[in-house]
Order: structure tokens, then sequence, then C-alpha cells
């Protein structure tokens, strides 16, 4: 009996020594991230929040918030392109601490992750090519319809009857909704305001691509972290930071999203 007990405290000394030396609980986020020295944050190509400059360098609105709520938390922003449709399973299996791209806020998404305070407005809206605009701002049915997997729009192109009689198809991201309709391949692309009002239009790539707004309902963006992560209230505290020492503000002026912030 006695030797059960010694055996038990020993190991009970070796949990507990193990714990100690990697600093952290398992169920401590925040100490994870720090620990690593970087947040790898998980993003899509959507400018103006995430993009390739002429440079090559990454930047855009998401990408500077990033890193400046990334340097007050002490850690580097490593940035990580996934594919849309599989970013919880992604965050879940910790090859991206977090879901930093335009990602609109839904009671789904709620009840699986942890959603930092909206930050950004947004809404859905089609692009079509300018020779067709007029046709299809007053009908669709029969049209080709193509929304980003897993996104938002893809949800309204499901579940709105504005496409209950087009040819409903999910695309592998926005990106390649603005590419299809381009080309001719598809009719419209449900894609986000932010991102259609940086990316379509005179001066843009997308010269020959118009915005329909149909006011679709209003939508939020906020960053995800892992559900129960202690991250997200360390990062609410950042973002109140930056609202008010004008640096958010600043960042959005930058891209054209001034309007949009309602982080206030």
């Amino acid at each position: 009996m006695k030797l059960k007990k010694l055996l038990a405290l020993a190991a009970a000394s070796v949990i507990a020594l193990s714990v100690a030396g990697c600093g952290q609980t398992t169920d401590d986020d925040l100490a994870y991230i720090k620990d690593n020295g970087k947040m790898i944050i998980g993003y899509t190509v959507i400018k103006p929040l995430n993009y390739t400059d002429d440079r090559g360098d990454l930047t855009g609105f998401e990408t500077e918030f990033a890193e400046a709520v990334c340097e007050k938390l002490g850690v580097d922003a490593k940035f990580v392109e996934i594919n849309w449709d599989s970013k919880e399973s992604e965050l879940n299996a910790k090859s991206i601490d977090c879901i930093w791209n335009g990602m609109t806020i839904t009671d789904e998404r709620k009840e699986n992750m942890s959603i930092s305070t909206p930050y950004l407005e947004n809404r859905q809206v089609m692009v079509v090519k300018k020779e067709n605009a007029e046709m299809l701002a007053e009908n669709i049915e029969g049209a080709t319809v193509i929304a980003e997997a897993g996104s938002a729009g893809e949800e309204l192109m499901n579940s709105d009857e504005t496409f209950a009689k087009s040819e409903c198809t999910p695309v592998p991201s926005q990106a390649t909704a603005l590419m299809d309709v381009a080309a001719g391949t598809s009719d419209v692309a449900i894609i986000d305001y932010v991102m259609a009002g940086g990316s379509v239009g005179m001066g843009t790539d997308y010269e020959d691509l118009i915005i329909i707004d149909k006011d679709f309902e209003s939508e939020e963006y906020g960053i995800a972290f892992r559900k129960g992560s202690n991250v997200t209230e360390e990062v609410n505290k950042i973002i109140t930071e930056l609202v008010n020492d004008g640096t958010l503000n600043k960042i959005a002026g930058k891209y054209g999203l001034t309007e949009l912030l309602i982080a206030k």
C-alpha cells in the first residue's frame, strides 16, 4: 500500500515539473503563442485586406492591423495563406492561431470559435461585367453565380431568393470568383463589398467589372481564435488601445475603409 502511494506521489511530481517546465497549461492559448514568439495568422488574398503589393510584399488593412496588435503582444505576425473552406480545421489543428481576413461574424461561428469585438462593417455585393450589368441588375434567372466556398457569399447565394433560379457554384476563393467573371466563365460573383471596392473599376486590374449593390444585409468582421482562447480578451484590449490612440483609424484611412470602421 505504501509503495502505491509513493509511486502516485512520484508520478504527480513528474507531471507538476513537466507543467512548470512548459510554463503553461494546455488551455493557456496566450502563453502558447507568446512562448512561440509569433502569432500564425490565416488569411486569403483579398484586396485591400491582405494582398501583395508591387514590390512583392504582403500588405493591406488586415495585414497592418494584425502587425500592430502583435507588436503590442510582443510577438511576430506570421501570415499563412489558407483554404477558406477549411479555416476552422486549420485553427483547431493549430496550423494557425487565428483567422484574420475579413471574417463575417455569425452565430454558428461564435459557437465554434472565440471571436473578437467587431471592427469593420461589410455586406455582400454582386460583381459582373459592365456589358452585362443592366441585364443582370434586372434579372439573374439562369445566370451562373459563384461565391467563395465557406464564405458569407456562399451562404447568401444558397439562401437568398435572389439566386433561387440561378446556377450557383462555390469556388476556392473570392479572387477566383473575380477572375472567372472577368474571363466570362461565370456571370456573377458574390463577394465582400470591402473587397469589391478595392478590386474592380477604374485604376484596378478589373476595369471591365462593375458592382451591383442589392443592399443585402449588413455584416461585421471579427478575428477568430480557438474556442475558449484567452487570447481574444487580450486582443480586444489592444484593439481599444489602437482605436484610442488613432492607429486603427489611420490604417483604415490608408486603405479607404474609414467609413466602414465600427471599432470606435
